[in-house]
């Protein structure tokens, strides 16, 4: 599980990326990104509604959402705020194709980010 200092906590935080990020669709999570300085831990937050289903299910989801972001996090991911907004076809993936799908969308964040070098 991702530490404290890698995660979206405050609210404003989440406001702010979901307002002011990129956004990358998917058919399983909507992500929100924010580039900050490349020094800057990489923060990841999570967005689960009850239409994703029930607490158990919700929660499952968002424990999966952070196994992946971990692998990403141990991998080097710097400089960047996410936001994921899981839609409710979560509750019915496999964990193989979360991680492809939010590995795809940081991708492209990432990807981006290079092409562009430039931070918030």
């Amino acid at each position: 599980m991702p530490a404290r200092r890698n995660r979206v906590t405050r609210g404003e935080d989440y406001r702010q990326t979901v307002r002011a990020g990129r956004r990358v669709g998917g058919a399983l999570c909507i992500t929100h990104a924010v580039l900050r300085s490349p020094e800057a831990e990489a923060r990841f937050g999570f967005i689960i509604s009850k239409a994703v289903g029930n607490a158990v299910t919700r929660n499952l989801v968002r424990r999966r959402m952070k196994s992946i972001v971990d692998e990403r996090i141990h991998a080097g991911m710097t400089g960047i705020d996410v936001v994921f907004r899981a839609l409710p076809a979560c509750a019915e993936a496999s964990f193989t194709e979360l991680r492809r799908e939010i590995n795809r969308a940081l991708d492209r964040v990432q990807n981006e980010q290079t092409r562009s070098g430039s931070h918030v």
